[in-house]
């Protein structure tokens, strides 16, 4: 690791590149079900499947990435983030494999139950390689690479589709994650393992190739309080430990942890529905539903992969510029009455009943659900995630997040086709429409505005009073504790909120 004539911005880029490579093959995956389904479920087709064994095929991602994301932690921990990384993209480049050679419903079926392994052990994951890599200067722009490349990765795999065959874009999408390995072998350990480990040598040596000679005070704090954490570690008395039980329910009856629970639950499910997952997943099923059999779906599907991922670098700008409850509610309530535009026009035109139609005005309608989609439903419980939890209760918030993302996923996949056909796709958006409804009436009352406030201020306005003398005492001794004070500050430079679709 020598000196060279790349730059540590570079450098950064490069590492980051590696994840990044890696987020848009999970992308493809996502998108997959688009290009695939539509080609199985014609008559005679090469693998003849039914509606259900088709919708399986889409959902079962959100249940294998639940078990991925319990498999990366102890792995990352152990044997390092490069090594956990290496591990992420082996299930992914199997499935492809598995997916291109299959000529039966099985493989497909196990093909795609190791990428979305593979999608679950990268998420709580990819943001920590990049938090761990990335200079503080840098770390906010690598870190909103995460939605975009996953955002392009669903519009290539689209795109491709349209022209290749389902196994000619399997073959294609595997480069992604081979790339990913390959840039991935060529990249350090992250320095935050290796301080962990005590190789004090080498985490100088891969700081400075990462960062250069101008960030030595950040390493050289990041060592010291790894000692004093170590020596503290040592001389603490064992005292009478507490009981488990109690503390738990402790936990649990305090505000400022049952409430965010709430949000963070009412707000994943809420993504889910909004149309996003769906429009992912079965693009040309829903554009022909919607638009009628003469549109061109492999085209419409492209231009809103487009206008998502365009939609998408526009949040970036928007978050940061307008209040959180006034974007959820505005792109919310907008998200529901598009919905319920949809429900209505493919109703009357159902039953004969419309005096004008045009293509505009289905066109017109999906790109403003989809317009919400990416402006403000999908992004924006990504960032509260990250503002409503304490520091102490963030671990556990963010896994029963992620828990109940991939359930909201797995279900609205799993019972679409279903729905549809039982009840019609204007009656699909209605009942969509009603969920979104409703989470938005819980988040309206459990949820803050916490655009420009301090993590302190949104617990105490959770709590609904300031800290008490006792609990200010009781903190104060918390954070003058060595190892407990070191703990928070690695679990706030490795703050993650699972991203997806």
């Amino acid at each position: 690791m020598g000196k060279d004539r790349m730059s540590p911005f570079l450098k950064q880029c490069f590492v980051t590149a590696a994840v990044g490579s890696n987020i848009i093959g999970h992308g493809c995956v996502i998108g997959y079900p688009a290009i695939l389904l539509p080609q199985l479920l014609v008559p005679n087709s090469q693998i003849p499947m039914s509606k259900t064994a088709a919708s399986w095929l889409a959902s079962v991602l959100g249940v294998t990435q639940l078990l991925g994301s319990f498999i990366t932690p102890p792995i990352m921990e152990r044997f390092g983030r490069r090594i956990a990384h290496l591990a992420v993209t082996m299930p992914v480049l199997i499935g492809w494999f598995i997916t291109m050679m299959a000529t039966s419903y099985e493989p497909l079926l196990i093909g795609r139950i190791l990428q979305g392994l593979s999608i679950g052990m990268l998420s709580p994951l990819r943001s920590i390689l990049i938090g761990e890599y990335a200079s503080p200067k840098n770390r906010g722009a690598f870190l909103t690479t995460v939605s975009l490349t996953q955002a392009f990765g669903i519009l290539f795999v689209h795109v491709l589709g349209s022209i290749l065959s389902w196994q000619q874009t399997a073959l294609v999408c595997v480069f992604f994650s081979f790339f990913s390995l390959i840039m991935t072998i060529y990249s350090p350990e992250s320095p935050s393992w290796l301080v962990a480990r005590g190789r004090y040598d080498e985490c100088r040596e891969v700081f400075h190739w990462l960062r250069g000679e101008e960030e030595n005070a950040e390493l050289e704090e990041m060592i010291h309080a790894r000692m004093v954490f170590e020596k503290a570690k040592q001389e603490q008395k064992l005292g009478r430990k507490p009981n488990r039980m109690k503390t738990a329910m402790a936990t649990i009856q305090k505000r400022e942890f049952y409430k965010p629970i709430i949000i963070m639950i009412h707000a994943y499910v809420m993504v889910q529905f909004a149309g996003g997952t769906t429009m992912a997943a079965y693009s040309t099923t829903i554009i022909t539903l919607i638009m009628g059999p003469n549109v061109n779906p492999h085209f419409w599907m492209i231009f809103l992969d487009t206008q998502r991922f365009i939609s998408n670098t526009i949040a970036v700008f928007l978050i940061n510029k307008i209040k959180r409850r006034t974007m959820m509610f505005l792109t919310g309530g907008l998200c529901v009455l598009s919905q319920l535009a949809i429900a209505s026009y493919t109703y009357l035109k159902q039953e004969g009943l419309l005096t004008y139609d045009a293509v505009w005005i289905p066109a017109l309608l999906i790109n403003l659900q989809f317009f919400t989609v990416a402006t403000g439903m999908l992004p924006l419980p990504n960032v509260i995630g990250g503002e409503v939890f304490p520091l102490e209760y963030r671990s556990i918030g963010g896994s029963i997040s992620l828990a109940t993302m991939s359930a909201s996923f797995f279900l609205v996949l799993k019972t679409f086709l279903g729905l549809v056909e039982s009840v019609g796709i204007h009656g699909t958006y209605c009942i969509y429409a009603g969920l979104l409804t409703y989470c938005l009436l819980v988040i309206s009352i459990y949820l803050p505005e916490t655009k420009g406030k301090t993590l302190q201020q949104i617990e105490d306005e959770f709590r609904g009073r300031p800290l008490a003398p006792r609990e200010i005492e009781e903190r104060m001794v918390f954070q003058s504790c060595p190892v407990l004070t070191y703990k928070r500050n690695m679990s706030a430079r490795r703050l993650s909120t699972p991203i997806l679709h």
